[in-house]
């Protein structure tokens, strides 16, 4: 039996190839999608073990605004319960990963401003 699959939407760096293969050994299956309720913003990230993965200095962060006509276009992935707990560690200290409801109509993790 398949353990339960988690959505995870990701608007930044995790929708990179070389970043799911160093995070998970795999790359991801995911679909285009919509956070409505958000904008994007930037934070410099100061982590090494996350800049040598990503190769990115500044990262989006999702600003929750509750405003629909704000909204943040990425893709929404499937990972297993161990892969989302990969991700969390990932994540640098600014995230929080909070439960949302897409355009799509699915139930998503996301990773937002904290």
């Amino acid at each position: 039996m398949a353990s339960m699959m988690e959505y995870l939407f990701s608007y930044g760096t995790l929708q990179k190839e070389k970043v799911q293969l160093e995070l998970f050994g795999r790359l991801l299956t995911g679909t285009t999608d919509t956070l409505q309720g958000y904008k994007a913003d930037t934070i410099e990230i100061k982590d090494e073990d996350v800049l040598s993965k990503s190769e990115q200095q500044f990262h989006l962060i999702a600003v929750k605004t509750n405003n629909l006509n704000n909204a943040i276009e990425g893709t929404v992935f499937e990972l297993t319960p161990e892969e989302l707990a990969t991700a969390d560690s990932y994540e640098t200290e600014e995230y929080v990963r909070v439960k949302v409801k897409l355009k799509s109509g699915k139930e998503s993790w996301v990773y937002a401003a904290r």
